[in-house]
């Protein structure tokens, strides 16, 4: 970029057509990694409602209403597991959301010396590298001993409340609930404290120029700012917590019933196909694929309402 003299607009230098065509090629290629994207999308969604079609056409709708699972008898009903995946997902959420926005307030406004802010960006980030069935055995062995014992003086003090009104007996949906918090964590702190992170310096003058303070500017000004963000991540999160096989499958319970108490056992779909895929044969393998299509399914939906909840925020 060159400036003549007498002359204060800058002389951009044209492009050859060696960076024309580079360019070009890149656009090209990122759409074809796009549309590839949707493609692999689409053909994963068309093999499950193929494998699925026998279990469709026999039960219709009222797969999605009906309690039973059993084999024998070719009568199949998914409904205690749609609602063990959303209530186990929906526990974790109310968990790991405050949990993970606080922490990435922590980590995004400098209130730590930089060091002990590395170290726990790294631990935070480590949570999401531990295997899943480490998860699970670890909820075995420690967790569901500490919430047996809490949710035993729940029930003794709370009981008449439905969702206390059993006591515990060691696997159940709220220790599933509790390791989804852990797994989501992650998910939901990098992205709330990436978007925390991105919002202009100059609205935080702003802000404090006109006389708010630090917990004003972030409560008022930053989170609002970066609520698509969090947004995201929330939704992320919770797409990850209904998808969560193996840590859940060992410490929910297992049980195809539907129960108001957090403390009794339960099923999520995920745990459905993990306990029964390897052995099943015939209808029972197209019921378990009509499952799996409708897990995609709601996992779709929450991807669709987070992208019109971000574009709606982004709106105002």
């Amino acid at each position: 970029m060159n400036i003549q003299a007498g002359n204060s607009q800058p002389r951009v230098k044209p492009r050859s057509e060696v960076e024309k065509s580079v360019d070009q090629g890149f656009i090209l290629l990122t759409r074809i990694f796009a549309l590839a994207v949707a493609a692999i999308l689409l053909w994963i969604a068309i093999q499950v409602a193929i494998q699925a079609m026998p279990a469709i056409l026999q039960f219709g709708a009222s797969f999605l209403l009906k309690s039973a699972w059993n084999p024998v008898n070719n009568d199949y009903g998914v409904l205690p597991q749609v609602y063990g995946t959303l209530v186990s997902a929906f526990i974790g959420l109310l968990i790991a959301v405050p949990i993970g926005i606080g922490t990435a307030v922590l980590l995004s406004e400098n209130l730590l010396p930089s060091s002990a802010q590395t170290v726990l960006v790294f631990l935070v980030e480590l949570l999401a590298a531990i295997p899943s069935v480490v998860y699970g055995i670890w909820g075995i062995f420690v967790l569901v001993p500490i919430v047996t014992g809490i949710g035993k003086w729940l029930n003794a003090y709370f009981g008449w409340l439905p969702i206390f009104s059993t006591p515990p007996t060691g696997p159940g949906m709220f220790p599933a609930g509790v390791i989804l918090a852990i797994m989501t964590l992650p998910i939901i702190t990098a992205i709330s404290r990436d978007a925390l992170i991105s919002v202009p310096p100059s609205l935080r003058q702003a802000a404090m120029g006109l006389g708010a303070t630090r917990w004003e500017t972030i409560l008022k000004v930053i989170i609002p700012a970066a609520f698509s963000g969090i947004v995201s991540a929330v939704m992320l999160g919770l797409g990850r917590a209904m998808g969560e096989t193996m840590a859940v499958t060992m410490i929910i319970g297992n049980a195809n019933v539907i129960n108001a108490s957090i403390f009794a056992p339960a099923n999520t779909i995920s745990s459905l196909l993990a306990n029964q895929f390897a052995e099943a044969s015939g209808l029972q393998v197209s019921a378990l694929m009509y499952a799996a299509l409708v897990l995609f399914v709601l996992t779709l939906i929450v991807n669709i309402l987070a992208e019109l909840i971000v574009l709606r925020v982004k709106r105002l």
